[in-house]
């Protein structure tokens, strides 16, 4: 079993809440405001993340978009049977930079960097789960660069290696009563961990059968963040306990789960193009969430046996004038946490995407792009059966509410 840690943290933050386990899933300004779409879609150089053997297809020499994103999530925690209750408000900004150049007709380059895991969240110091979590912050940037060759004009492929470097911070309780406390202060444990890296790769490949209809198909390996050396440090260690908790470091594998994402796009008019994806992410590989330590301090084992899930999404555009084309986008998201394994750290259920959006072309070069996203969890209550308090199994539940308001803005430019 792989011993995994943070990345599984980023869960609680508020811009990876939703999109699977804690995934991020705004990648883009125009392809965000069509639900997220893109894998068959060539709008723009965001094809470098979507499908980077779309990158052949685009018009233009070179393409760039730029975009940001404000997203604001909120969580409630109620446990009437206990009187308890928790919230967290939180704010993320993941961005994105994507660049190509058709180095000749039948070859383009890119480079992609995008933050699709990463934000931060904070709950009450103490709070009824503050034995799972108190507070994350987490840190990560991907870096792509890439290359597509064009077959004929009806198909392509495309990909590259993926650089990531990150970081994390997280804070928790080590009792959840009071069995380690120190003058009413409860025991916790705060791990950072500095740059962490790994590598990946993403391929892809895209398909026009006829000029109305395109095909892509694209896949992102796995990737596995080896934090080595991290810094534990104890806080609120009663006197008993202080020969044990000592400060120290650890090791830890951080899990970035494969995906594959297949699609359509269908060009019905000269104005109007809707697009299909499905994603399917093998999230199984987060079994567990383990932590080492280098001195007494028994190794952290919480089980978290996730399952591999899929997500549905559903876009449109409209070129109403000249100068405006808009937007509009649907998706459902499954969780791929099980009953008995909900853990605070991924306040979240199944889940419905609403997008929207806009760009205002200002001349042929340059190009605004609005977008925005509201995605509703269904409401769960469940609970988090495997932690422990001396040896005994103490289950930890509630009812969890959460949603998530993001818009976004972004720059296309290209000659």
């Amino acid at each position: 079993m792989r011993k995994l840690f943070s990345l599984s943290l980023l869960t609680l933050a508020s811009a990876s809440m939703f999109a699977g386990g804690y995934r991020v899933s705004i990648q883009g300004q125009k392809q965000l405001a069509m639900g997220h779409t893109g894998v068959a879609v060539v709008n723009s150089a965001e094809v470098a993340f979507f499908n980077p053997a779309g990158m052949s297809f685009l018009d233009k020499k070179f393409n760039l978009s730029v975009g940001g994103s404000a997203v604001f999530a909120k969580t409630r925690y109620q446990n009437s049977k206990f009187n308890q209750t928790g919230a967290t408000d939180n704010m993320g900004t993941p961005f994105n930079l994507y660049a190509t150049y058709k180095i000749a007709d039948w070859v383009s380059a890119g480079l992609a960097v995008y933050t699709p895991y990463g934000s931060s969240v904070e709950w009450d110091q103490d709070w009824a789960g503050g034995h799972l979590v108190n507070n994350i912050d987490l840190q990560a940037i991907f870096i792509q660069p890439t290359i597509s060759f064009k077959i004929e004009d009806v198909f392509s492929i495309g990909g590259g290696p993926i650089f990531v470097n990150g970081s994390v911070n997280f804070n928790r309780n080590l009792s959840m009563g009071t069995l380690l406390s120190n003058n009413g202060q409860k025991t916790d444990v705060t791990l950072d961990a500095k740059g962490i890296s790994a590598t990946g790769y993403n391929v892809g490949m895209m398909f026009k059968p006829t000029k109305q209809i395109t095909l892509g198909l694209d896949y992102r390996s796995e990737i596995i963040m080896e934090a080595r050396g991290g810094s534990a440090e104890f806080a609120d260690v009663p006197d008993f306990a202080a020969a044990t908790f000592t400060n120290t470091t650890f090791d830890a594998d951080l899990p970035l789960p494969a995906e594959i994402t297949a699609g359509i796009s269908y060009q019905a008019t000269e104005k109007w193009l809707f697009a299909f994806d499905y994603n399917h992410t093998e999230w199984s590989v987060y079994e567990s969430l383990d932590v080492d330590f280098a001195n007494t301090v028994p190794t952290s084992v919480n089980p978290r046996n996730y399952k591999d899930a899929s997500s549905y999404r559903f876009g449109a555009q409209y070129k109403a004038t000249e100068k405006f084309t808009l937007r509009a986008g649907w998706y459902f998201d499954e969780s791929p946490v099980r009953d008995g394994y909900f853990a605070p750290e991924t306040p979240r259920n199944d889940s419905n995407g609403y997008t929207g959006g806009l760009t205002y072309q200002v001349n042929s070069k340059l190009g605004i792009d609005l977008s925005f996203l509201y995605l509703h969890f269904d409401e769960v209550d469940n609970s988090y059966n495997h932690f422990q308090e001396a040896g005994t199994p103490v289950p930890f539940g509630g009812t969890y509410k959460s949603s998530v308001f993001a818009p976004g803005i972004g720059v296309t430019y290209g000659f």
